[in-house]
């Protein structure tokens, strides 16, 4: 297998996980006051999120540059 079906191959899958995952959220504990022994903490959520298109676009390229690739 050369590179460029390699290449297409990890395309083709990243594309379809990010097509069926959208995104993701992750969480921070952010300290918000520290008087003496007691600690208060909060807890903050982060999104990340992508619009599916992306997921198509590497689709397609994962699949342009699998059969396009030299045929070993």
């Amino acid at each position: 297998m050369n590179s460029s079906r390699t290449i297409g191959i990890i395309l083709v899958s990243i594309g379809i996980i990010m097509m069926i995952y959208t995104g993701f959220t992750y969480f921070t504990t952010e300290n918000v006051a520290n008087i003496g022994p007691i600690h208060i903490n909060k807890e903050k959520s982060h999104s990340i999120s992508w619009p599916p298109i992306i997921g198509v676009v590497l689709l397609i390229a994962g699949l342009m540059a699998f059969f396009t690739g030299k045929k070993a």
